[in-house]
């Protein structure tokens, strides 16, 4: 290895600009996070109130909620992807013609 070799700059980036470069090249990052941090905060509001419940069993079913938005939010984004790089161009690019 040489010692001349320099650190790529998106490397030496902080947390929250790792974010917002990943938020524009996928923008359904944002909404999983979002969908997960609603569901949390929904779940623990409804924590006060869960009457009978078991604690682990409120706790289960609010994993499994945030979890699902989450996949969701992921599963739509491979979808948009899908679209914008394998459909779009098929059907819609009029420089082939």
């Amino acid at each position: 290895m040489s010692s001349d070799s320099q650190w790529p700059a998106h490397e030496d980036e902080g947390q929250l600009s790792r974010l917002i470069r990943k938020s524009r090249d996928s923008p359904f990052v944002p909404v999983g996070l979002a969908g997960f941090v609603t569901v949390v905060s929904y779940g623990l509001y409804k924590l006060k109130y869960r009457r009978d419940e078991k604690m682990s069993v409120h706790l289960l079913h609010m994993r499994v909620a945030a979890q699902g938005f989450v996949v969701g939010a992921v599963t739509l984004g491979v979808l948009y992807s899908m679209y914008k790089d394998y459909i779009r161009p098929r059907f819609f690019d009029v420089s082939k013609k």
